[in-house]
């Protein structure tokens, strides 16, 4: 196992470096029939790529895809689906400087010490550019659980730095760089022109959620929805917790108020965030995850050579000052590459079970 290939029944190979000529993936698993076009996939690259605003890198590339394999006449064939996307705007040169030395937060050092080698030049293989092929299979499965359930996959910004934001409407979310629930968005831009000014990066929190999720997905033990979701979540580039519900929240609560009561008209709360027993139970799945500032800023910071003599970084280019900004429709295409895993799984093993239970209101079978 080389680490990367994720999922089995819908299995995504990515391939790829920051700046190496093209970066892509290999669906293998995708039910046929469906009908697929690279316009289907562009509108999620659209709200991950670069150079979309001031707060995120002016690395510019316009992240189309190109499908090279796996459709027919405008339908899916049941056969390797392989996504094309070409770099455009690489800068080698910005990296120069540091192939000597190991910039810290990054993966130089570890990258080193397990290949005898690295690729410097945007970080190579760890470069966040390598979410944008998992951002087009997430596409894909998307409008596979669309049409098989009406799946709805959202997500947003809940907090950018130390500043919390509140949750107004899902409308506002596409309507400004960084995926915020609210209208106004003036503080969070004055925050992001001061950080950048500085040389400076933030992390940021950020909520991804599943609707009409089917009733009994997931396994017990090690193949639990909600484990699936948490090790899929950590995969993601500078992600450095995830919380599925109420998460660490739960610790301050009590368990007359934890446990999500069934009523006749559906379940009171939601604070399993979607999952008991690693089951899914109808209700929305909540996730949120937290991205730790990025590593790569203009202030000098204190490392060692390659020969371990202690220097100093800086590290040039075009570099998001909060990887988090775009890090919202990563984050949902990991959820639905999750649940369409799951989905698949449930389709082969219990596709005839009837249940004696009656679905609780609001629980899709």
């Amino acid at each position: 196992m080389s680490g990367n290939t994720f999922g089995t029944l819908f299995a995504v190979t990515n391939f790829g470096e920051s700046h190496g000529p093209a970066i892509g993936c290999v669906i293998d698993g995708c039910p046929p029939g469906m009908a697929l076009a690279e316009t289907d996939i562009q509108p999620d690259l659209d709200r991950r790529r670069p150079g979309t605003s001031r707060y995120v890198t002016q690395r510019q590339e316009a992240d189309r895809v190109e499908i090279l394999s796996g459709v027919y006449e405008g339908q899916t064939t049941g056969t390797p689906i392989a996504l094309l996307i070409r770099n455009t705007d690489q800068r080698s040169k910005d990296y120069a400087e540091i192939a000597q030395t190991f910039r810290p937060g990054h993966a130089d050092y570890t990258y080193l010490q397990k290949y005898g080698v690295r690729d410097p030049r945007g970080g190579g293989r760890a470069s966040a550019r390598l979410t944008a092929p998992m951002v087009a299979a997430g596409a894909v499965a998307k409008k596979w659980l669309a049409q098989k359930y009406g799946m709805v996959f959202r997500g947003c910004m809940q907090q950018i730095g130390d500043i919390a934001i509140p949750f107004e409407s899902w409308e506002h979310v596409g309507h400004n760089p960084f995926f915020a629930p609210v209208a106004d968005v003036s503080q969070l831009e004055s925050y992001m022109d001061s950080l950048r000014k500085a040389g400076d990066s933030c992390g940021a929190r950020i909520r991804v959620m599943a609707s009409n999720v089917p009733v009994g997905l997931g396994e017990p033990l090690f193949d639990r929805l909600d484990a699936d979701i948490a090790w899929a979540m950590m995969g993601i580039n500078a992600v450095k917790g995830v919380e599925i519900g109420a998460g660490f929240a739960s610790v301050a609560q009590r368990g007359t108020t934890h446990g999500d009561s069934p009523t006749p008209r559906g379940f009171q709360t939601n604070n399993a965030g979607g999952v008991l027993g690693g089951i899914s139970t109808g209700q929305d799945l909540e996730v949120s995850i937290a991205v730790k500032p990025t590593s790569s800023i203009l202030s000098p910071r204190e490392t060692i050579n390659l020969q371990g003599e202690p220097t100093q970084v800086v590290t040039k280019g075009r570099h998001d000052p909060c990887v988090g900004i775009r890090a919202t429709p990563i984050a949902e295409a990991m959820l639905a590459l999750v649940v369409i895993e799951h989905a698949l799984r449930q389709r082969a093993q219990n596709a005839d079970v009837v249940s004696p239970v009656k679905a609780i209101p609001g629980s899709v079978r």
